[in-house]
């Protein structure tokens, strides 16, 4: 339950005061009304006694009477009876105070810490509204900040305080009844004698008549205390003096009282402030002036009213709530239908009552009330309870004291009570006023009212037990529910609280004598006790009990302090909290209270608010949103319906509709004040927002094609962002001069989270902004957006932003819907200068249509770098709405045009480019680079062939005419690799004076091959170009595009090379060099794809630094080289060393191209574009060849063989320079295809690189196989010897027998045939080598022993030889024969290895062909 201002024990005690009546004459009020205040208005604030009184019980015990508080009220008269519910006008006048007592929108917060929840309640308790709060700041502030202070509610105090006042007094108890009536009678009068009989004869009349049920009075000799007021200000003092002594004599000097006021007159100082505690009173007093008027025919009011004192001992907390809980009920009116509260009522005025009293006036008021209080009242009050206990020991026979009776009451066997289950129909039974029951009853509530509580126990136990002996419910309900106040409020541990009093009154009260107000007034009394004993389970249990349909107010409060209860309990039950609340907040919404139904669910939601309870959430928000527009808080209803909107709700569709159309019907009343508000739906996938830079993708026109460069369109893929930010890395370095900068930032057209953001984008003035936002809606209703726009602001560099800002809308008056559940895209595009972008729109759904905006905030990526941010929730900075606007650059456009998508294997094309300035500043630098470098080739000036024009003969060589008699003499040219290589694979694109203006556009030819590989290929270019400006921030542009290839099979290209087995001084050419014998195999493996028929072979070049096709050897020297599908052929070609003179020298590299036509043209393989595709596959080649080699090197390395590794390269070098070639064939080919009834005539060229003497190389690369898993090894193996292998040292030495093909001799003469011969060796390399000939060997392989029959070297059998580099050795051998026959003279056997090598074992060279000689018999 929430804490209240006032002690329980002060609260209890202050329920029950005694009462005491005002009648006035009217010159008496008139004096008053001076004050604008009547006599019993006057008193009230003074009505709490500031020192102790004293009364002796029935035992002559004294007792002490402390804080003692009296009610003084008008004497009004009604003919009403006592009610079982509260009036109409009970009911108006409780909710006008309920209503009046708001928290206030500034108050201060207070935190409720519960388990895992932090609960805020505004709190208004503490309030100012009296000149004379200053003086009590400091003790306020303390009790404030004190840690005992919690959660008030004073609407709720409010309440009860109006609800314990209004309650009208009942038969079966006497609380409520006058125990005495003051009669006032002004000096002014002419006989006040006379007066005061008047009215003490209307007090009796009013008493005794019978005419009036009400007011009751609590004994027949009611007394009656005589009060004359005195007029400072008018009267004569001495003859008031004489008049007050005359009543002394008459009534007593403890029955009369001069009261003395009026001394402040007009005249006195205006600036002189007197408190005014009179005005909350006055607040009270206008609110119960409504159930008055309408209950009573007679009088003005009865009112009853608390009164303080402006003391040290006063409870300052009491007197603050009462000022700040209670307003004028004029006000409130105003506020209900104004809207305003009315600050010109005269009962809210400041100053206004009391103007005609100083202080010593208050004081003599304060006076008064003591004399009449100790003189007057509590001798009265003794002295009928002295009476009533004489009257109950004489009529019941028991001995003389009450006191000393109770021992004996309660000595015997305590009688059962009956069970209220069995109840009889006579809870409606009356007493007599004489009856001693209800006598018993009448002194055990002037033994309350006095503070006597244990004597006021034991009556109200005894009286209890005679009620429910006689079944009289109701007067048994009171006495129980009075024995259990008196138990509580004697204190200590004598007896404890005898809660279930309570609670069989509250259930006698509620179901057999259905009375609600007195079981509401039971039951809001127990629950104050039960939680100050820390009981709050049990009090929320009452609380809830009490609820009922009858009163929506009356359940609202309660519910809500039973939530407060469970808020406050050891283990706090914060769900229930929330639920309590909520059913608070609905009764407070059919009371209509919205202000408090709206408090109420605002405070549940604290609890619901992010734990998964959803539909809580939107049943919690969607009311808080119809009550704050009831209440005129359009900005709180558009914020609680935003966040139904926003979540991912699990309503139904017909109930997301209900909400959309509340939603839709608040912006719609256009009671925001916001141009633009900020709309929740559609949601914004902030993250997936993506925004490009330039102008979007030209299509193509006609037969041009445009690159493909970036677009939306285009899904972002990180491999393929880090390949062109590879290519264009390769162009920065290229342009300066082979470093790239350190500044260097790669180029991002497009941006989105994926991309990195961290800086500000680089956007070029008067160029368009392309944003791309997704949305997705939530809800499983369709929504309808129109007028998508986007808004910017923009800032001048080195201006404040608050100043320099200007807000712009880009209309792009795009209309379309969003489906249930559907997540769209929409591109926006601005053409302006602009940083920061916020979304603009129309959401319209049936016939409501609303007009706002949203912002585009992206977060950054989360921070995980140090300790902070691990442990908390850090964003970085995402950039990619907030460019930089740059000055004008170039802007280029390229179109291709006869750009092939199919291609042959190897197949050359000649396109066109079309390079175009579209911009206003010219562009210099152009330059390109791509994924695929041997792809294509924009040519050399010098060597670029002019084309010829018709399709029929058009052919992409520069070509020469053969004679008729063709040769088989190569014609030979040679060239330098620097007229076709460029460094990196970028290629500067040769434009006519290096500058493209604006709106200038130039052509250029553009050679394609086609990939070796058969496939489709995707191909990438990246053109780079500059600002002709220097020193811009954006250094570049670029320009991507991407071609896919489909290539077919062609040619399949075999090529082998062998040593000739000529005799060295047999075959010198002219140039002095040995011959190599090449030859190619040559296959169609087209499946006529395409249309292709056949492939015609044109020209086989070759291309290299040291080696050359010589000649061309075939057979059939008139047939043309023509292959239909699967067809294959085989060339054979002599290859010789270069001229010495031709060889490649240290400081520029040249190679030979070397052609041989087998047609009736001869094509320049030396020029474009034969010469560039040679070069750059060349290139290629050579790049994977390095990358192998650094591959097996790092293994070699890493498998431990560092200590070998010179000596073995040192050897296979010398091994390589016997069986290197390096030899780069050519093979020009033609290929007649039929498309659409036409002959079309392509060409191409395959490369095959014969790198090793009888090694075989193909133009198709074999597919790499996937390694196979190296276990994992922990110790490292011992370096294995060293092998070298036999392929490679197997050609240091060339060997070739001469002998006489035939032989005749006569064996029958002689039995002997001795045939010389002779060895010649050929040192190969260029080191020395040592040589072992062994003539032991014989063959055994079953081809030798077909061949020839056994025959026998003679004469020295084995040789050891050194040879020196390139040196040729002839060695004079005899074979002897013993019959005729066929024999191989190769028989042998010769071993080689380097000079330097000790340690290395032989390898067996290499033989030629089997030597064959015929010995015939003669």
């Amino acid at each position: 339950m929430a804490q209240c201002v006032q002690s329980v024990q002060e609260f209890v005690q202050d329920s029950f005061v005694p009462m005491v009546a005002v009648l006035c004459s009217e010159e008496a009020e008139r004096v008053t009304r001076k004050n604008n205040l009547n006599f019993a208005e006057l008193l009230r604030p003074f009505c709490r006694l500031t020192s102790e009184g004293h009364i002796r019980d029935p035992n002559n015990q004294l007792q002490v009477v402390k804080n003692l508080r009296i009610c003084v009220n008008n004497l009004m008269t009604s003919p009403t009876t006592t009610s079982t519910s509260p009036s109409p006008a009970q009911r108006q006048l409780l909710s006008d105070v309920v209503l009046s007592c708001q928290p206030q929108e500034s108050a201060v917060t207070n935190v409720v810490m519960a388990g895992d929840y932090e609960l805020n309640f505004s709190d208004d308790c503490v309030k100012a509204s009296t000149p004379w709060y200053s003086v009590w700041r400091e003790t306020l502030l303390e009790i404030k900040t004190s840690k005992y202070s919690s959660v008030t509610t004073p609407w709720f105090e409010a309440y009860r305080e109006n609800f314990l006042q209004s309650m009208p007094a009942s038969d079966h108890e006497f609380l409520n009844h006058y125990l005495a009536c003051l009669l006032v009678v002004s000096s002014t009068e002419a006989v006040p004698v006379e007066q005061f009989l008047k009215l003490s004869q209307e007090q009796h009349r009013i008493q005794h008549s019978g005419e009036y049920t009400n007011p009751k009075w609590f004994i027949p000799n009611t007394l009656k205390y005589y009060v004359l007021l005195h007029d400072m200000c008018e009267g004569d003092e001495q003859r008031a003096d004489l008049v007050y002594e005359d009543m002394k004599q008459r009534y007593g000097s403890q029955g009369c009282y001069l009261l003395k006021m009026n001394s402040r007159t007009f005249s006195a100082n205006v600036d002189e402030q007197i408190p005014d505690p009179w005005s909350q009173y006055l607040h009270k007093n206008n609110l119960h002036n409504q159930v008055n008027i309408a209950n009573s025919s007679t009088c003005t009011g009865c009112f009853i009213y608390s009164s303080d004192e402006m003391s040290s001992s006063l409870d300052p907390l009491q007197l603050d709530s009462s000022m700040a809980n209670l307003h004028n009920l004029s006000a409130v009116h105003a506020d209900l239908k104004k809207g305003a509260k009315d600050s010109n009522s005269p009962a809210c005025a400041a100053g206004s009552h009391g103007a005609c009293l100083t202080l010593n006036d208050h004081d003599y008021i304060r006076q008064f009330i003591q004399e009449f209080t100790f003189r007057g009242l509590l001798p009265h009050i003794e002295k009928t309870i002295r009476q009533l206990n004489d009257q109950l020991v004489s009529r019941k026979g028991l001995s003389r004291s009450l006191f000393t009776a109770t021992k004996k009451w309660f000595g015997g066997g305590k009688a059962p009570e009956k069970s209220i289950s069995e109840p009889k129909s006579t809870f409606g039974l009356l007493y007599p006023p004489e009856a001693p029951e209800l006598q018993i009853r009448k002194m055990a509530d002037l033994c309350l009212l006095v503070q006597h509580y244990d004597l006021a126990y034991s009556c109200y136990h005894t009286a209890k037990k005679d009620f429910l002996s006689d079944q009289a419910m109701l007067y048994a309900a009171g006495a129980l529910e009075m024995a259990a106040v008196s138990a509580f409020l004697q204190g200590g541990a004598s007896r404890p609280y005898p809660a279930h009093y309570m609670d069989t009154a509250i259930q006698t009260y509620r179901d057999v004598c259905k009375n609600m107000v007195l079981a509401e007034r039971c039951a809001l009394l127990s629950a104050e006790i039960l939680k100050s004993q820390g009981k709050y389970s049990d009090a929320a249990t009452l609380l809830i009990k009490m609820t009922s349909e009858d009163s929506d107010l009356r359940s609202a409060l309660l519910l809500e302090q039973a939530a407060h209860c469970f808020i406050n309990m050891r283990n706090p039950m914060v769900r229930k909290f929330a639920f309590h609340m909520i059913l608070s907040g609905h009764r407070f919404s059919k009371a209509g209270q919205r202000r408090h139904a709206l408090r109420c669910y605002c405070q549940a939601m604290q609890v619901y608010k992010e734990r998964g309870w959803s539909l809580a959430e939107d049943h919690i928000n969607f009311t808080i949103g119809r009550q704050s527009f009831t209440l005129r808080q359009p900005e709180d209803a558009v914020t609680a319906f935003r966040q139904i909107l926003i979540n991912d709700s699990r309503q139904t569709a017909k109930q997301q509709g209900a909400f959309l159309r509340e939603y839709l019907y608040v912006y719609k009343s256009g009671v925001l004040t916001v141009s633009l508000p900020q709309l929740p739906l559609p949601c914004i996938h902030s993250s997936a927002t993506r925004v490009y830079f330039g102008h979007e993708r030209r299509l193509a026109e006609g037969e041009k094609q445009a690159a493909t460069h970036v677009s939306l369109d285009q899904e972002y893929d990180q491999d393929l962002s880090a390949m062109w930010c590879h290519l264009e890395e390769q162009l920065v370095a290229s342009a300066n001069g082979g470093v790239v900068p350190g500044n260097f930032q790669p180029t991002q057209c497009c941006l989105n989270s994926q991309t990195d953001n961290l800086r500000h984008p680089l956007a070029v003035v008067e160029e368009p902004i392309i944003v791309e936002v997704t949305f997705r809606n939530p809800l499983k209703v369709s929504l309808a957006l129109s007028s998508l726009s986007l808004l910017w602001r923009f800032t001048v560099d080195g201006s404040s932003s608050s100043n320099e800002m200007t807000e712009e809308t880009i209309t792009n008056e795009e209309t379309s819907a969003v489906g249930v559940g559907n997540m769209n895209k929409y591109a926006l595009r601005n053409f302006r200068n602009h940083i920061d972008f916020l979304l603009f729109t129309d959401q319209q759904t049936l016939d409501l249509m609303v007009r706002g905006k949203q912002d585009l905030n992206i977060l950054g990526p989360r921070l995980n770098l140090t300790k902070e941010d691990k442990m908390s929730v850090r964003h970085g900075p995402d950039r990619r709405l907030n460019p930089i606007i740059t000055p004008p650059m170039p802007l280029m456009e390229v179109f291709f045009l006869q750009f092939p998508t199919a291609l042959l294997c190897g197949e050359i094309r000649k396109a066109y480019v079309e390079f175009c300035n579209v911009s206003g500043v010219a562009l210099c630098g152009l330059r390109v680079v791509s994924t695929h470098a041997a792809f294509f080739t924009f040519g050399s000036q010098a060597t670029t062939p002019l084309s010829p024009t018709s399709a029929e003969n058009c052919s992409a060589y520069k070509t020469l005419a053969t004679p008729l008699q063709r040769t088989s003499e190569a014609t030979e040219s040679l060239v330098s690799a620097a007229d076709f290589r460029q460094p990196s694979g970028v290629i500067e694109i040769p434009i006519d004076g290096s500058i493209l203006q604006p709106g200038q556009s130039t052509q250029l030819p553009l050679w394609l091959r086609g990939p070796d590989q058969e496939g489709v290929h995707e191909i990438n270019f990246l053109f780079y170009y500059e600002s002709a400006e220097k020193g811009l921030k954006i250094s570049h542009r670029v320009l991507r595009h991407t071609v896919f290839i489909c290539a077919s099979r062609s040619l399949s290209i075999q090529a082998s090379a062998c040593r000739s087995s000529v005799p060295p001084h047999h075959c010198l050419d002219e140039k002095g060099s040995s011959g190599t014998l090449v030859f190619i195999d040559v296959e169609n493996i087209n499946t006529n794809e395409g249309g292709v028929r056949e492939f015609h072979i044109v020209q086989v070049s070759s291309s290299s630094q040291h080696w050359r096709l010589h000649k061309y050897i075939n057979p059939n020297k008139d047939k043309e080289c023509k292959l239909g599908s699967r067809e294959r052929a085989k060339l054979c070609f002599r290859a010789a060393r270069c001229k010495p003179s031709e060889a490649t020298s240290k400081a520029v590299k040249k190679y030979t191209f070397s052609d041989l036509s087998l047609g009736n043209e001869q094509i320049i393989s030396s020029t474009t574009p034969c010469g560039d595709f040679f070069f750059r596959c060349l290139t290629l080649e050579t790049q994977e060849a390095y990358g192998a080699s650094s591959r097996i090197s790092s293994v070699s390395r890493s498998q431990g063989s560092i200590p070998t590794e010179n000596r073995s390269s040192d050897l296979t070098d010398i091994a390589k320079e016997c069986s290197e070639l390096d030899l780069n064939i050519i093979v020009i080919w033609k290929a007649y295809v039929v498309e659409d009834n036409k002959q079309l005539i392509l060409e191409g060229q395959l490369h095959v690189a014969l790198q090793t003497i009888g090694k075989e190389a193909s133009s198709l690369t074999a597919k790499e196989e996937a390694q196979e898993m190296v276990l994992l090894k922990f110790k490292s193996d011992l370096p294995p010897p060293v092998i070298l292998p036999s392929a490679e040292f197997c050609q240091l030495i060339k060997t070739n027998l001469h002998y006489p093909e035939t032989c005749t001799h006569p064996f029958v003469q002689e039995s002997l045939c001795l045939v010389p011969v002779t060895l010649t060796l050929s040192n190969c390399s260029l080191a020395q080598v040592d040589v072992i000939i062994d003539l032991r060997h014989k063959s055994t392989s079953p081809e030798s022993l077909e061949v020839h029959s056994s025959f026998a070297w003679v004469g020295q059998t084995q040789y050891k030889l050194q040879l020196k580099p390139k040196e040729v050795l002839c060695l004079t051998l005899q074979a002897c024969f013993l019959q005729a026959g066929v024999y191989n003279l190769n028989t042998p056997r010769v071993f080689a290895k380097p000079s330097e090598q000790s340690t290395m074992c032989e390898t067996s060279q290499q033989t030629a062909t089997p030597a064959l000689i015929v010995i015939s018999d003669a």
